[in-house]
């Protein structure tokens, strides 16, 4: 068995406002340029540059009216845009267009600013581009801004899986760097690969509500032999529960069609893709069948609608989430899945031993070999625990809360070994 958990990493560039973010990102091209060409930029700078951008913006005081803010965020957009028309310029040396620096300033200068009727603006917040392309630093350029619940944070997220088995050391055999808007439903099929690699692929691989999903759930069987074992998501679509939800009627995959609980069979079975671009099967019925009903309006959401219309997964995701939504309501199923609450013990010794949630490097490569380094370690350590017989720690209890009753659960509380 095996278990997998992720968690923040904070960029090794400290947060930055949006002022600071742009006036940083200017002052770090103007360096840049100054160290290649500096006669060159001696005779296009002008001289509010040197009072605005000589220091840190950090060091300056920005105004605490909003109305002065953004006219201190208009002038540097302004300072930007006259930069990069001179760096841009067929007299200027070709060399100033290929530095890092300068490509920064023109990725952050179309992703905060644009020009109405030849005046620079500020672009208005659903105008900028989503945050997996959006820069938060100008000295970390593939560090993202992410949240998850109430944690924001710019930089990195790390996966890290480990075995669990009762009478042996647990061991990371896994540690996956990713930009901080990836999400987690998206990497099982990456932990799996990598531990195929090396051979270490487990029986099953228990994890959290945010990796499994239909498709990940068939490919990990199919492709690697693992039980992908996590809470399935309910059905959320408007259509779902009562008598007449989607997992009330009856799908005949032979003869592609779909029974309803008042008997009424499909008449058109079609296969689509879905907004996000996954294959699914469209399923209607018949408004000659349906409007004549007199559980329509209980059958369908919308008011309008004349008939019934169910979107389904291929078979094999369909059955497979079907499976694991039932097996999950089990206290079988809820009694094992507690084996997975102990990778969150490893995340707390990752972090509180090797600064795992601040990256130490600027960028993916170094942080990503920051964390394979950290993985080494904490398996260093837990062989050297097991080999010395050291016991593993318990889980904390409170006094107070040891007296809790069997039947109550506290909110929040971790329940599991470690």
């Amino acid at each position: 068995r095996a278990r997998t958990d992720s968690t923040h990493v904070l960029s090794a560039a400290r947060q930055l406002c949006w002022l600071e973010m742009v006036a940083e990102t200017l002052r770090s091209a103007l360096n840049a340029l100054a160290e290649q060409a500096p006669e060159w930029l001696a005779g296009i700078a002008e001289p509010d540059w040197f009072r605005h951008y000589a220091t840190r913006a950090e060091d300056s005081r920005f105004p605490q009216a909003r109305t002065r803010r953004d006219e201190v965020g208009l002038r540097i957009g302004r300072d930007g845009i006259r930069l990069l028309e001179a760096v841009f310029a067929p007299t200027a040396p070709p060399v100033l267009r290929t530095l890092d620096e300068v490509e920064t300033l023109r990725q952050a200068w179309v992703q905060y600013f644009h020009l109405v009727v030849g005046e620079v603006r500020r672009r208005d917040p659903k105008d900028r581009p989503p945050g997996a392309m959006r820069l938060v630093t100008p000295y970390d350029i593939e560090a993202r801004g992410s949240v998850k619940r109430d944690t924001f944070w710019d930089g990195y997220k790390v996966h890290l899986t480990e075995t669990c088995e009762p009478d042996t050391p647990n061991l990371i055999t896994n540690v996956a760097t990713t930009l901080a808007t990836v999400p987690d439903d998206r990497m099982a099929a990456v932990v799996h690969a990598g531990l195929a690699a090396r051979g270490c692929l487990p029986g099953e691989h228990w994890v959290d509500a945010g990796y499994p999903t239909a498709a990940q759930i068939v490919a990990a069987r199919t492709e690697h032999g693992v039980d992908l074992q996590g809470p399935m998501t309910g059905n959320t679509t408007a259509q779902s529960g009562g008598p007449f939800g989607e997992d009330a009627f009856t799908v005949d995959w032979e003869h592609e069609r779909v029974t309803c609980p008042n008997g009424v069979t499909s008449t058109q079975w079609h296969h689509r893709h879905s907004q996000q671009g996954l294959p699914v099967i469209r399923v209607r019925f018949s408004p000659a069948d349906c409007r004549t009903c007199p559980s329509l309006r209980a059958c369908v959401s919308s008011p309008k609608a004349e008939r019934r219309e169910i979107t389904l997964r291929h078979r094999a995701e369909h059955e497979a989430v079907q499976a694991a939504r039932t097996r999950q309501q089990t206290d079988a199923w809820k009694d094992r899945y507690k084996i997975r609450a102990g990778v969150e013990g490893t995340i707390s010794q990752g972090v509180g031993r090797c600064g795992l949630r601040r990256s130490r490097y600027q960028g993916l490569a170094k942080t990503s070999l920051q964390h394979q380094l950290t993985g080494a370690a904490l398996n260093l350590a837990r062989i050297d625990a097991h080999l010395t017989g050291t016991p593993r720690a318990g889980t904390r209890t409170s006094h107070f809360a040891a007296l809790c009753p069997a039947e109550l659960t506290l909110d929040g509380a971790k329940q599991g070994p470690n």
